[in-house]
């Protein structure tokens, strides 16, 4: 491998405030300090706090998105990329893996997937066994999905979590502190599969039995119509707070006293990860990668996927009982802090990046 930095191409899809947005940011924050310079490129950088992102090497080509000019604005990235070429592609999700196998293709590069959640059995993950060295997944859960039925052969697969911040803002109080209403929130994208209509049900019944409660529903997406519209049906629209416009969820998290993940489908749980570094009790659904994270309760609560009553029982639980939900964030802080750290994610991918490409 050449002595100057390797140029790594981080190909990500439009950023949104999620998990997959966040692992592209926090690579390409912490490649650097592995002597690697990563580029972005990405459709739409517009959910980003520029601020933030100011000293990241980043490019939008908004016509990559767009179904008419797509064609054609790949090869303009194509001809941009040539004058200062990367040594590897990194595709940083299955969703734009076809323009990353095609540039890699075009450019005589070897490159590296990442897969953040579990893929649809129909659908096909086209890798160039040529040039794709390795699939990085986020889950020993995504591991099994993307091997099942062949689609990926096994020794291409490494598993390497997401890794989240660990560091707590200063003053953060503790969850269930005494003297103010106590928040349960969720934060992800409002999409069907993250089950937010079940923690809204859960909210009835745990309003029905203490009506000093207050929940947080953090994110913007595809139901939120329909989640304020069940809110409203539910008769707690009162007691419920909507935060869509948010550039990320710490600010959400840091303001709840209980995180619940009630996900019917989850690659990992990024955002559950964020909210035990903090501190905060988890309940979450036993789905995807869920189970290799929680310890039932030992480092969070496990409840089964679409079962409101369950989950509001979980929630009583630990609202009765401050001094063990508190006991309970703390595990799950200390597991995140040891095990799901960025540090340990880059450095692990940096042993990817280091196998891809030719000595």
């Amino acid at each position: 491998m050449s002595d100057a930095e390797p140029r790594v191409l981080l190909l990500a899809g439009r950023f949104e405030v999620r998990g997959s947005s966040a692992y592209t940011l926090r690579l390409a924050t912490g490649l650097p300090r592995h002597a690697y310079a990563p580029h972005v490129i990405t459709p739409d950088a517009g959910a980003l706090d520029a601020a933030g992102t100011a000293q990241l090497s980043m490019r939008e080509f908004s016509q990559l998105a767009n179904p008419v000019l797509g064609g054609i604005a790949k090869y303009f990235l194509l001809r941009e990329l040539l004058r200062d070429p990367p040594q590897l592609i990194h595709v940083q999700s299955h969703h734009v893996l076809r323009l990353g196998r095609w540039l890699a293709r075009r450019m005589n590069l070897p490159y590296v997937l990442t897969v953040h959640e579990h893929v649809a059995s129909h659908s096909r993950l086209p890798i160039d066994a040529g040039r794709c060295r390795q699939v990085i997944v986020v889950s020993e859960s995504v591991r099994d999905d993307v091997i099942a039925g062949g689609r990926i052969p096994s020794d291409l697969v490494t598993v390497i979590p997401s890794g989240v911040d660990v560091e707590t803002p200063s003053g953060l109080p503790l969850p269930l502190e005494p003297g103010h209403v106590p928040v349960i929130g969720t934060a992800s994208p409002l999409e069907a599969v993250k089950g937010i209509p079940y923690f809204l049900g859960a909210a009835r019944q745990v309003l029905d039995v203490r009506s000093h409660v207050e929940f947080l529903v953090a994110g913007a997406g595809p139901e939120e119509a329909n989640l304020r519209r069940v809110t409203r049906e539910l008769g707690i629209t009162e007691k419920v707070t909507f935060v869509p416009n948010i550039r990320r969820f710490t600010d959400a998290l840091v303001a709840t006293d209980i995180f619940c993940l009630p996900s019917l489908q989850q690659g990992l749980g990024t955002t559950m990860l964020e909210a035990m570094a903090l501190g905060r009790p988890v309940i979450a659904t036993a789905v995807g990668g869920v189970a290799s994270v929680i310890r039932d309760g030992q480092n969070g609560l496990v409840v089964a996927p679409g079962n409101s009553r369950e989950l509001a029982n979980k929630m009583i639980e630990l609202l009765d009982n401050p001094p063990r939900a508190r006991a309970i964030g703390n595990q799950a802080r200390r597991l995140v802090v040891d095990e799901y750290n960025v540090a340990t994610m880059v450095d692990r991918t940096v042993e990817v990046y280091r196998n891809a490409l030719p000595m």
